[in-house]
């Protein structure tokens, strides 16, 4: 076993591979609260805003997978999430309602969530020379110095490293993750969502492109729904189908962005694992089940997007000159409006106020997706230094976050 820092036996760094560790907490915020809370463990659990009493307004910031099971989706409205999943206090009063059929309510507590993040930030740092924090649940580890994709006993040495970080995770911690390793971060990225939760996913150096081939072409990093149903319309289903297409027909549909997502299908990914500096903007989307005109629905959605990426502004120190919606009417246009502020701001009934009076002129529309954005961005001085370690920044986007239940907070999805 490795001292803390330390390379395992038999590690070397002279391979030409790269070897990258992604490691994706399993619905972090739910899994925060199991932790507090042990006896919840087993049980559908959301955490939210807006299911109590006095506030009209919320969504669902994270589900555990046994809440996803019975229809309840992260940057839901919570009022939907009710109707799916019930509170487990209810089901305790309501003798029409079986208890098994509720479950467990939590309050954003982001505090409590930075807190844990701490600790296993440091377990992460201890065990690589470079790291990039995505986002309070995700990294990127350069960990080729540390350990091999040498062979022994069957198994590559980079497996057995990265079962030591995510058993110090769940050992020290007490948390759950998934963790995927590859030779480059969008292989790495890919593996870490292949087996959750708390799986291990190793994709070595010349099996890239085979492990791709077959999986949706969701899974290509950089995909989101708006792009795989555009690239639906052009028969590219899979991952290995848009490995096998023209990329000059890809890039005259998406520009330089769609010769990345091309390269990245066919496992070409040179990105160094860099630090991640301060975010530009915070966004949160829901996506509805059908597209809908129904300007209640509409409007709650709205409000409650805009109250969670208010409070994770106010979180983060982070003031605001700048706020927006994004729009998804049928088939899939994309809409986005924005207003500009005199001053920077941090105002939570102005986010909701100026979301609101910008969603007003797609009123009587029907809608698809609905985003909540807040953008150009200040920061306190305390806030810097910390934000330019364990913050939000580069390296997702908001289309990614479906894969472990927790709503990113990245730019909208072109």
């Amino acid at each position: 076993m490795a001292g803390e820092g330390g390379t395992l036996p038999g590690a070397d760094d002279d391979g030409a591979d790269r070897i990258v560790c992604h490691v994706d907490m399993d619905c972090f915020y739910a899994s925060c609260e199991r932790l507090r809370e042990p006896e919840l463990r087993g049980d559908p659990v959301v955490v939210g805003m807006g299911y109590e009493s006095g506030e009209p307004h919320g969504a669902v910031a994270t589900a555990s997978y046994e809440a996803r099971a019975r229809g309840v989706e992260s940057a839901q409205p919570i009022s939907q999430a009710l109707e799916s999943l019930p509170r487990k206090a209810r089901g305790r009063e309501d003798p029409d309602l079986d208890p098994a059929e509720a479950g467990y309510y939590r309050p954003v507590d982001l505090d409590y969530y930075r807190e844990i993040a701490g600790e296993i930030k440091a377990i992460i740092h201890e065990c690589a020379d470079r790291v990039r924090e995505v986002s309070v649940d995700e990294a990127y580890l350069d960990v080729t110095e540390r350990t091999a994709w040498t062979v022994v006993n069957g198994r590559p040495l980079a497996e057995g490293y990265a079962r030591y970080i995510k058993e110090r995770i769940a050992r020290e911690v007490g948390v759950p993750a998934s963790i995927g390793v590859a030779p480059t971060m969008s292989a790495a990225k890919v593996a870490s969502d292949h087996d959750k939760p708390d799986g291990l996913v190793v994709v070595e150096p010349g099996e890239v492109r085979a492990f791709f081939d077959p999986l949706p072409v969701e899974a290509v990093h950089g995909v989101g729904p708006v792009t795989a149903r555009t690239l639906g319309e052009m028969g590219i289903e899979t991952a290995g189908d848009l490995a096998a297409a023209n990329p000059t027909t890809i890039r005259e549909r998406f520009g330089e962005r769609g010769r990345t997502l091309y390269d990245r299908a066919r496992g070409d990914d040179d990105r160094e694992v860099t630090p991640t500096g301060r975010p530009k903007s915070l966004s949160r989307e829901s996506a509805f089940t059908e597209a809908t005109a129904d300007a209640g629905r509409q409007r709650e959605t709205v409000a409650g997007l805009a109250a969670d990426v208010a409070e994770r502004a106010e979180g983060k120190g982070a003031l605001y000159r700048t706020i927006g919606i994004k729009i998804v009417t049928p088939p899939y246009d994309v809409n986005t409006r924005e207003r500009s502020l005199p001053g920077p701001v941090a105002d939570a009934d102005l986010v909701g106020e100026v979301a609101l009076d910008l969603l007003a002129e797609f009123a009587g529309e029907e809608i698809r997706k609905i985003g909540v954005r807040v953008s150009n961005l200040q920061f306190d001085a305390a806030e810097q230094a910390r934000l330019d370690g364990w913050g939000d920044g580069g390296g997702g986007s908001a289309a990614d976050s479906g894969a472990n239940g927790q709503s990113s907070l990245a730019d909208f999805d072109p």
